[in-house]
C-alpha cells in the first residue's frame, strides 16, 4: 500500500447522485463560500430530541457561532431559540436554510426559501430531490445536496478526522459544548 490506499484513505462517501450532481450540488466553492459567509440558518425539520441528527448539527452550529432558528411547528423553543412554524414567520433575513425533512417535502420548502429570499437551501445527507434543487437555481439560490453542514463545517475548519469530529477528548460523555 501506498500514500492514499489505507483503508480510511479509500472511504468516500455513498451518494446517489452522478458526477455531474457531484459537481454542481456538492461544490467545495460554495460550500466554503456559505460555511464562511452565513451568519443565520434556518434549520426546517430541528428536532428537540438530543439524540436526533437535527438536534447535533443545530447545537454544532450554534456552538460554533452561527444565529440558528428552529422551524417546527409543533415547538415553542429548541435549543434556548424560538421555534417558527414556518421560513415566513420568521422576522429576520436568512441566509442558509437547512433542511431535514423527508424528499418529497423540499420543493415546498424551497419555495418558501426563495419566498423570503435565502441566499441558499442546504440539504442534508441522504436527502435528494432533483427537481426541488433545479427549481432552487432557477431562483437564483445556492443548493448543497446530500451532505452534512455539521460534517462539511469540520471538514473544512480541521475539526474532522478520519473518526469523526475531534474533540482531542477519550470520553464517552457528551461534549459540554454541544447543548
Amino acid at each position: 500500500m501506498g500514500l492514499g490506499t489505507s483503508l480510511s484513505c479509500d472511504i468516500s462517501m455513498n451518494t446517489r447522485l452522478s458526477a455531474d450532481e457531484i459537481r454542481k450540488y456538492q461544490n467545495s466553492e460554495l460550500i466554503r463560500k456559505l460555511l464562511n459567509g452565513a451568519k443565520t440558518i434556518a434549520i426546517v425539520g430541528l428536532s428537540d430530541k438530543k439524540e436526533r441528527a437535527s438536534n447535533f448539527v443545530g447545537s454544532y452550529l450554534k456552538s460554533e457561532g452561527y444565529t440558528v432558528i428552529p422551524v417546527n411547528p409543533l415547538k415553542q423553543e429548541i435549543l434556548g431559540e424560538k421555534c417558527y412554524p414556518d421560513l415566513a414567520s420568521i422576522p429576520v433575513p436568512v441566509d442558509v436554510v437547512d433542511v431535514f425533512r423527508r424528499p418529497d417535502e423540499i420543493v415546498g420548502v424551497i419555495q418558501e426559501a426563495i419566498a423570503i429570499k435565502a441566499k441558499a437551501i442546504w440539504m442534508q445527507l441522504g436527502i435528494v430531490n432533483r427537481d426541488a434543487a433545479e427549481l432552487a437555481v432557477k431562483n437564483g439560490l445556492g443548493v448543497v445536496m446530500d451532505r452534512c453542514m455539521k460534517m462539511e463545517h469540520g471538514r473544512y475548519n480541521g475539526n474532522l478526522h478520519w473518526a469523526g469530529m475531534n474533540t482531542e477528548i477519550i470520553t464517552a460523555k457528551k461534549v459540554s459544548r454541544f447543548i
